[in-house]
């Protein structure tokens, strides 16, 4: 095939519209579990590249064929892994447009509409979030590379704070110290490596995950010199959320860069009910989330977030000849470690839009009562014990033993109505629901505790 045409790409698109809904309107009662492994998939699959080229609609056809079997129904108001959102429905229709419209959403110049979306985007966010008006927003690919970006801004400033030119290498430049919780989540670690900080060195928690301020003071003061501190908004397994005030605080007296992973809590600062739990985030320095978590938009979407712009461009930004720049006004890529990118900022715009800021208040506290809600079930099940504070979207369940635990996990995952992540915290293995999907209402709650009552059955749990 050596032409394209208008009709191909029409057909093309109707073939893939017609099967997207039909997925998605399966998605409240199909099974969560993929029918397939990754073989089976493979066995579907032509695994030698194709002489001849075949017309756009069968390439579609064929590949759902071969897909859809081995796909998971993360899209479930039952899917609790991994903590991941679904998708609202004006966030996956701009989503679609940003694939047809092609935008390399690198410079305001060459893409001025979705450049002027994002950043719509990116103050309407800030705005929810109550962080700093001034801030520098960026859309990256996900949590860990919103964290990455973050903390190149902050390793670059405090060398420059420290006199020392970040442009030189790390190799000319003084030692950086790096200090966070002991619940620390491995994005954090990996960003922190790939900056070339390496492992944070950890301080202290308490039995929620919250990090050790009094331990973190006492680092702070052992040593001079430049230092991140990593604070967490939303506990991977608890949901707790560090004292932001007091960790701040003693962090700025000591001269440190604080930076916010709140992959999925920073969103509590959107509620007035819940924004309580993350009093003192705004006075930290730069702030990492993911709006395909809370937010519920596509995947493919972090954001990075720097109060100082300027610093964030100076780590962050591009210089060359051929690329075009308006004097003084950062373009999307100063924001970023990516020259060529979608505009994956365009569907927050939508969701936000769609929502309105009302519409994101139900939207959080709406995780935080389905999550209180799963907990109060899960506790009324004899065997069953809850062992997080539960204060956001987070529920950890255990049973008398690890193994039996893990058998229970299993059992859920097999039996499809609900998809929960095994994990260890505490030193126990737990099943681990993260409520992150607008759709997980009271049915939703209702099946889930229902099926984990009855897999507590078939295991002889509390009888």
């Amino acid at each position: 095939m050596d032409g394209v045409t208008k009709k191909q790409y029409r057909e093309a698109l109707e073939v893939a519209h017609r099967h997207a809904l039909s997925w998605l309107d399966s998605l409240p009662d199909r099974p969560i579990r993929p029918d397939l492994d990754v073989d089976g998939v493979l066995a579907r699959l032509e695994r030698g590249l194709p002489e001849d080229g075949s017309e756009p609609r069968d390439v579609v056809e064929e590949l759902v064929a071969a897909s859809e079997p081995g796909l998971m129904a993360m899209g479930s108001p039952r899917f609790y892994g991994f903590v991941i959102g679904g998708a609202y429905p004006a966030a996956v229709a701009a989503d679609w447009l940003v694939a047809a419209w092609d935008q390399n959403t690198g410079s305001r110049q060459p893409t001025p509409a979705t450049a002027a979306v994002e950043e719509v985007a990116g103050g309407w966010l800030l705005d929810l979030l109550g962080l700093p008006a001034e801030s520098g927003v960026g859309f990256v690919t996900g949590g860990t590379t919103a964290n990455l970006a973050c903390l190149v801004a902050a390793r670059d400033a405090v060398l420059r704070r420290a006199g020392a030119d970040p442009a030189a290498g790390l190799q000319q430049a003084p030692s950086i110290r790096f200090l966070a919780g002991d619940a620390v989540h491995t994005s954090m670690q990996l960003a922190g490596r790939i900056a070339g900080l390496g492992l944070p060195r950890t301080v202290g928690a308490d039995d929620q995950g919250r990090i050790d301020v009094a331990g973190l003071e006492r680092a702070l003061a052992e040593g001079t010199g430049p230092t991140i501190v990593a604070l967490q908004a939303g506990d991977v397994h608890s949901g707790a959320f560090d004292d932001f005030a007091a960790a701040v605080e003693v962090s700025h007296r000591a001269g440190a860069w604080v930076h916010v992973d709140g992959a999925f809590g920073l969103w509590a600062a959107a509620s007035p009910r819940l924004k309580h739990l993350v009093a003192g985030l705004a006075d930290a320095d730069s702030w990492a989330t993911d709006a395909h978590k809370t937010l519920n938009v596509p995947y493919d979407c972090g954001v990075a977030i720097v109060r100082d712009e300027a610093a964030m461009t100076a780590s962050l930004g591009a210089h060359a000849a051929y690329l075009p720049a308006v004097a003084s006004v950062p373009d999307p890529y100063d924001r970023v470690p990516e020259l060529s990118r979608r505009a994956r900022g365009v569907p927050v715009w939508a969701a936000l839009r769609s929502l309105g800021r009302q519409g994101v208040v139900r939207l959080v506290d709406g995780l935080a009562d389905a999550a209180a809600a799963l907990a109060a079930g899960f506790q009324a099940v004899p065997g069953l014990e809850v062992l997080n504070d539960v204060p956001f979207t987070q529920v950890c369940l255990a049973t008398r033993d690890d193994a039996t635990t893990a058998a229970l996990g299993e059992w859920l995952r097999d039996e499809g109505t609900v998809w929960a992540s095994s994990s260890t915290w505490r030193g126990r293995t737990v099943v681990r629901f993260a409520v992150s999907n607008h759709g997980t209402d009271s049915e939703a709650v209702r099946r889930t505790i229902d099926a984990v009552t009855r897999g507590a059955a078939a295991l002889g749990i509390g009888g």
